[in-house]
């Protein structure tokens, strides 16, 4: 796949000051073996409840299915897949919010999202809230293009604005859930969310990546009121 959004100065950077992730057993060869292993665990029950939720959102309108494309690990391009959560025209939608309201500009700048956003359906609500929309993307992890555990994935254009910061998040493979999506739960400012990208990067080990799993157990439990 196509290598993007990374300057030559960027890709030494990155070389320069990301060798020390990729020391000892578990950065080689553990973390992957974790990934394959848990994710094909979980397909037995997975798997029949993506398959609910695609005939569920299928019946409420828009496609099932959707890929966007996001930067990975050393700057390759892949196709992040998810559920789809919101109308159709989602991307027109959003230029008329902006271009009408001000507030919403300020928050989609400091946060790329909108906390009240009107282009979700009633259905995408509630699995955007218990991340049910992102188990798709247990098929990235048995290709792999993510990890279970890790940076949360970004666009190019989202990825310019790290900065210097980028090697933190190109030193991994981006995460189903990670520090940013548990101790920010979508809520935080940019700047929190590469504190935490790089502070994962530098602490990445076997113990916090099985914390990370059982803490994000427990936050879907509790938005689905189990």
């Amino acid at each position: 796949m196509a290598q993007i959004g990374i300057s030559s100065d960027a890709q030494r950077l990155t070389t320069k000051e990301t060798s020390y992730h990729t020391d000892g057993f578990y950065l080689r060869y553990g973390k992957r073996i974790l990934d394959i292993s848990l994710s094909l665990a979980a397909l037995p029950l997975f798997g029949p409840l993506i398959g609910l939720i695609w005939i569920l959102v299928r019946l409420s309108g828009p496609a099932g299915f959707f890929a966007h494309h996001r930067v990975g690990r050393n700057g390759v391009a892949f196709s992040c897949w998810k559920i789809q959560t919101m109308v159709p025209d989602a991307d027109r939608q959003l230029a008329d919010i902006l271009a009408r309201d001000p507030a919403a500009q300020q928050e989609w700048a400091r946060t790329q999202k909108l906390r009240n956003d009107p282009r979700t359906t009633a259905l995408g609500r509630f699995l955007r809230r218990t991340s049910l929309d992102e188990l798709p993307q247990i098929w990235n992890v048995l290709r792999g293009d993510m990890s279970l555990v890790g940076p949360r994935p970004v666009t190019e254009s989202e990825l310019a604005r790290y900065g210097v910061q980028r090697h933190s998040y190109l030193a991994c493979r981006p995460g189903i859930t990670g520090l940013w999506q548990i101790e920010g739960r979508g809520d935080g400012c940019y700047d929190q969310r590469l504190r935490l990208d790089r502070r994962y990067a530098q602490t990445c080990g076997l113990m916090q990546d099985i914390g990370l799993l059982l803490r994000t157990t427990g936050v879907v439990f509790r938005s689905t009121g189990v």
